[in-house]
This record gives structure tokens, sequence and C-alpha cells, in this order.
């Protein structure tokens, strides 16, 4: 019997397992391409956001080791929709770490009526302007709600705490809770 430590996977199975992530081989520089928002609409294998986007609520996070979010940062956001009389099938949520957007693709792919962004600038995703984290802004028929990362969230430290009840203050201005 081999030993399980100096088993290795073929190539095309790792290939397979990693498809839809980005991988690094030596001396390539891999870059992600910006989506075609015609691409996006007609490919449905492309799954490029979280969620299934009922109530057109989409949320941009920027977390480079995980595909969407890491397992933390999915159960506080959970626990938060929840609050809010929300779900997952109700949002959109999309890694800017695993996929390049701005706010014309995601209006024109996702046509959200709300927008949050933990850990990502308006800059980021190409608006003119700026606000202050946590002040609900109107623009292009679309609220706007800018947070420190989820990570800044997580866990029972008094910053967390903060950090928490600054973003349910906002939070049920947003959604009338």
């Amino acid at each position: 019997m081999n030993n399980p430590k100096n088993s290795e996977l073929p190539a095309f199975m790792i290939a397979d397992l990693y498809k839809n992530n980005l991988v690094i081989t030596e001396n390539e520089v891999v870059t992600r391409e910006k989506p075609d928002p015609e691409s996006l609409k007609t490919d449905p294998g492309r799954q490029w956001f979280l969620g299934s986007n009922l109530r057109k609520t989409t949320l941009l996070v920027n977390e480079p080791n995980a595909v969407y979010l890491d397992d933390d940062s999915l159960q506080f956001l959970s626990a938060i929709l929840n609050a809010c009389k929300l779900n997952l099938g109700d949002v959109a949520i999309v890694n800017l770490a695993q996929t390049t957007a701005d706010y014309t693709l995601l209006k024109q792919s996702l046509q959200p009526a709300n927008l949050i962004l933990f850990g990502v600038t308006a800059q980021d995703i190409q608006l003119p302007f700026t606000i202050p984290h946590y002040q609900l802004q109107a623009y292009d028929k679309c609220q706007l709600l800018l947070c420190p990362p989820l990570t800044t969230m997580l866990g029972n430290t008094q910053e967390a705490k903060l950090e928490k009840s600054k973003l349910w203050l906002s939070l049920k201005k947003m959604f009338n809770v």
C-alpha cells in the first residue's frame, strides 16, 4: 500500500479541481480580465458571484484567500442578512480579489438596488466619489454603503462590537428594519 504522504494527484485532476481559481505557474503571470456583461448573462456556467440576487442587493468583498468568502465571514454575513430579513438567495456576493468588476459592469449585470462594499473603496469599482464608512449614499438609482472589511467585525472584541453596531444602524436604514 502506498504511503499517503507520498501520493500525488495527476496534473489533469489538479487542473480540474482548480479550474475556476487563479493559478500561478512558474515564470508566468496570470491576470484576471474584466468579464464581458453579455457573457455573464448568457453563460450559465460562469458563476462569478455567490447567491441568486433575488432582491437586487450586491455585496462586494475583497478576500484574497477565498473564492467568495471565508467560512467565518460567511457565517457572520448570513446572520446579518437574516436580521435584515434577507438570505443568501436575496443577494449577490462578489469577491473582487477573484474577479475584476467596476460599477458599470455591476450595474449592467446585477442591477443592484443596494450595493454594500466591505473592504472595497469607491475607487476600486471606479466610482467618481468617495463616502465615509457607514453613510448611506444614493447614486444612479442605487443605495451605496461602504464598510470596513468583514474581518474587522468578527469576534467579540470591543472594536468588533463597535463596528457591528455601526453596520447594523446603517443596514436598518437601508432595509427599513
